[in-house]
């Protein structure tokens, strides 16, 4: 048999990767990386492991198959794999190993390799290894103890070890190494990101902000966290919808239009469209009191705007368009941009008219003293209103004929209300209503809510206005940088620098914890360089950026990986490697927090490391594998970053 071996590695070597990337199970991933095969206990299998190395010949054409391997980011390896339905040996690959893990215990449970691949955990005990299954999960007959007699390391599995009924597996971290940051010098700024989602939809439903009104906490929550939803999903392959569904239509804007006629200026309007029309509106509602021909009139008015006079329409137009074109310079400022800016006054009579008639004619709705209602007190949803006794629509159906038209033009796969808790019974009574109404998709809807926001205002406690936050922030930020004159003096841009830094100061605390939980909004604690903060990340990001800068080497993705030893260093490759774990668990909880909490640790890792393992006044070849892995480690955080909707600085 050996002698058979030796012939084929010596003069058949393609025949040999043929027959393995064919072989009914290919686990030999390890042919491309130590080249060495060995005869299985199993009639007919061959596995490669270097137990053999002293006993074989002409080992030089398999060391060029690593080589080859490695350069293709283990594309070959992949074609050896064994096809498991949830790994993504593409983008994620840290499934590599769990694919051959599963390969090896599927041998021996009587068990699939996709069946086990998923009870597959990360340990939560490094010491004991990297990977770890729980042998009871598998069911087996009889005692599964002594397992690990059963298992064989191999050139990806250096150690697999028993504790009870756990098995652990630890990677080769020289081998991770070598295929992960290749991988990364490919993709660069696409790392992390997959294709799961690929061919679905969803449109996402944010920030809605009412025009004339003050931009409160809510609709910045609303913003940031509708925001990273969309990017989510886009990191999953999906086509996402961002939809600015403004609060524009209604009585007020009656009101509004006859206190501009009153308290108006068209030099204060195009100057600042959003912080004029809410004045005007302070002033006409105060003098409502003890006037009720103010009220009257507005009513009148807005009878117009719905009876389609164009008069009326065109000044309601005005303010419309003038206060988006504001707040979508607002919302450039905070790196965020909307495929569609909608809102109440879009959507037509005939899908509100076509929804009610559905429920009349199901006997859902009913007639209730003139008014028109759906009783969901047997679902514990109390009642909806969903017309006056005058005819007028509300909030509600308004929101019922907006989703069916929302599914008539994009036939999304999910749609996503970026809204707070406050609204749950709306958005619960909403999804009902569809359901009763037999919409076949009703299950696509989905309320992401979130908690309140405690002391934001400004410091003279005045009303909120975005533009006011964010103007706060890059002021309380100058005054953060000026504490260190040296520095600040060799800031390139210092108002553009004391303005990211304050925006992300806002979006992280507001990320840091789950959506539910209310927050103090701490003006002093988010802008410290310490701590879990917006500013400690973009240092963190600056800081690898600079030693990219002044380390006198160029990137080099050929560098000797195997050098890289340190316990640190091998915590930092595989905390990077995490990533796209992150990104799919990110979109399964829907939660910021998710990449926050992964980016903090992926910091405190790099901060560890950057205080023993130098880069520059090192060997030069130690020097670039080590800048290769700091360089994947800016990769990934600015990536993630991104994510969260932040722009990575590069000096600071």
């Amino acid at each position: 048999m050996i002698k058979v071996i030796r012939h084929f590695v010596k003069h058949q070597l393609n025949r040999v990767q043929n027959y393995l990337v064919h072989s009914e199970k290919p686990i030999l991933a390890d042919f491309s990386v130590c080249g060495i095969l060995k005869a299985s206990g199993k009639k007919g299998s061959l596995y490669f492991c270097k137990d053999w190395t002293d006993r074989m010949e002409e080992t030089s054409a398999l060391k060029l198959a690593v080589k080859l391997d490695h350069s293709n980011n283990g594309n070959n390896i992949i074609k050896s794999l064994p096809q498991i339905k949830d790994a993504d040996y593409e983008n994620n690959k840290l499934d590599i190993f769990r694919g051959i893990v599963a390969s090896m215990i599927s041998e021996f449970a009587g068990k699939t390799a996709d069946e086990i691949f998923k009870l597959l955990e990360v340990s939560r005990n490094p010491e004991l290894g990297d990977l770890t299954i729980a042998l009871p999960r598998l069911r087996l007959s009889g005692d599964p103890i002594n397992w690990v007699e059963k298992l064989i390391p191999n050139e990806y599995i250096t150690e697999i070890s028993q504790a009870g009924y756990y098995l652990n597996f630890r990677y080769s971290y020289p081998l991770l190494a070598k295929i992960l940051l290749a991988h990364i010098y490919e993709k660069k700024e696409n790392y992390g990101i997959n294709q799961s989602g690929s061919g679905k939809s969803c449109v996402i439903d944010y920030s809605s902000p009412n025009i004339a009104k003050p931009f409160h906490a809510g609709h910045l929550r609303s913003t940031i966290i509708g925001n990273f939803v969309k990017n989510v999903h886009v990191a999953n392959g999906w086509k996402a919808i961002g939809l600015n569904y403004l609060g524009d239509w209604g009585k007020q804007y009656g009101l509004l239009a006859i206190g501009f006629e009153k308290f108006g200026s068209e030099e204060e309007l195009l100057k600042n469209p959003i912080k004029h029309l809410y004045d005007v509106y302070v002033k006409i509602n105060a003098s409502i009191e003890g006037n009720p021909d103010v009220d009257e009139k507005a009513r009148a008015y807005f009878k117009k705007m719905e009876d389609g006079d164009e008069t009326a329409l065109a000044l309601w137009r005005k303010f419309r368009e003038l206060s988006i074109k504001k707040y979508m310079e607002t919302y450039a400022r905070l790196n965020i941009d909307f495929d569609v800016y909608s809102g109440e006054s879009q959507i037509s009579n005939e899908s509100m008219m076509r929804a009610l008639n559905i429920l009349k004619e199901k006997n859902i709705a009913e007639e209730s003293e003139g008014a028109l209602i759906v009783d969901l007190t047997k679902y514990k949803l109390d009642v909806a209103l969903l017309q006056k006794k005058d005819g007028t629509t509300l909030y509600l159906t308004r929101d019922i004929g907006a989703i069916l038209e929302r599914y008539e033009k994009y036939e999304f796969d999910a749609i996503y209300y970026a809204v707070s808790s406050q609204q749950e019974l709306h958005f619960k009574q909403l999804f009902k209503i569809l359901e009763l109404m037999g919409i076949e998709w009703f299950d696509r809807c989905k309320h992401i809510n979130f908690g309140m926001v405690k002391g934001m205002s400004t410091r003279k406690g005045t009303a909120v206005f975005l533009d006011d936050i964010l103007e706060q922030t890059k002021e309380s930020m100058h005054e953060v940088m000026r504490q260190n004159e040296k520095k600040y003096s060799q800031v390139d841009n210092p108002d553009y620098v004391a303005d990211i830094i304050g925006i992300s100061a806002i979006m992280i605390q507001d990320m840091s914890a789950k959506r539910i939980r209310n927050y103090s909004f701490d003006w002093t604690r988010m802008f410290s360089f310490e701590g879990d903060t917006g500013p400690y990340l973009q240092y963190a990001h600056a800081r690898l950026c600079s030693i990219e800068r002044n380390c006198g080497l160029e990137i080099n993705p050929s560098a000797n990986l195997d050098l890289l030893t340190e316990k640190s260093a091998i915590d930092l490759i595989n905390m990077i490697a995490q990533y796209p774990d992150v990104i799919k668990s990110a979109k399964y909880t829907l939660e910021p927090c998710t990449i926050v909490t992964y980016i903090m640790k992926l910091c405190h890792i790099v901060s560890v490391t950057l205080e023993t393992l130098y880069v520059m006044g090192t060997e030069r070849q130690l020097a670039e594998a080590r800048l290769l892995m700091y360089w994947a480690a800016r990769i990934t955080l600015g990536n993630a970053l991104k994510l969260l909707g932040l722009k990575p600085l590069e000096r600071m």
